[in-house]
């Protein structure tokens, strides 16, 4: 199904993909409404249907196109020679914050899916969530120059604990969004650089020589 929406003209592909963005990431997946979506993008609910079996499938197809183009574009941006571990993060950081700013209704709906706890599709955005996040370490460590790294501990464990770190403050900032009393549930991306940086000079003072 989803090879014969990959098949049509890409004003077409666009303006469904645009319509169910902001239909998705303005009210959740519970309440978005596949009507309002086949309104905006100018065609019929059986027609979005014969591209994607459902709702849920449309919605993970969204979230997977999401990603895909935002990693294309993260990595064309990211300068993976640059040896230090810690100014590679810094750097991770503000490539985001940039991307943010120029595709804002992608970030909205990515953000959405991440604060999502429908039941009908948390398995499969955890399970996606998870993969990405492996994948963006792997990329992280690799070519950084470990000799910047103190020699009286364990490299492998500096690298964990960095990493657990960043998880475990990931997960705060999202979970902070999701207990907002607000309706509007945000993550605070200019709080969030600014506690991630408090780290950052931590863990230069306790790792680096």
């Amino acid at each position: 199904m989803i090879e014969k929406f990959l098949n049509l003209e890409k004003e077409k592909q666009d303006r469904i993909v645009n319509a169910a963005i902001k239909e998705f990431a303005q009210k959740g997946y519970d309440h978005a409404s596949t009507n309002n979506i086949v309104k905006a993008a100018g065609i019929s609910k059986g027609l979005l249907f014969h591209y994607f079996k459902n709702k849920k499938g449309l919605f993970l197809f969204l979230f997977d196109h999401c990603v895909k183009l935002i990693t294309k574009e993260y990595y064309q941006k990211t300068d993976l020679t640059e040896a230090d571990f810690f100014k590679r993060i810094r750097q991770a950081v503000q490539i985001k914050m940039n991307l943010i700013a120029q595709f804002p209704e992608i970030f909205k709906f990515i953000e959405a899916a991440y604060l999502e706890d429908s039941a009908e599709v948390r398995t499969e955005l955890e399970e996606r969530i998870e993969a990405l996040i492996g994948d963006n370490i792997a990329k992280v460590y690799e070519g950084i120059d470990t000799s910047r790294f103190r020699d009286d501990m364990d490299l492998q464990k500096i690298l964990k604990i960095i990493t657990w770190t960043f998880e475990q403050l990931s997960k705060e900032i999202t979970l902070k969004a999701k207990l907002s009393p607000s309706p509007a549930r945000k993550i605070d991306y200019d709080a969030a650089v600014r506690e991630a940086n408090e780290y950052f000079e931590i863990l230069i003072k306790c790792f680096y020589k």
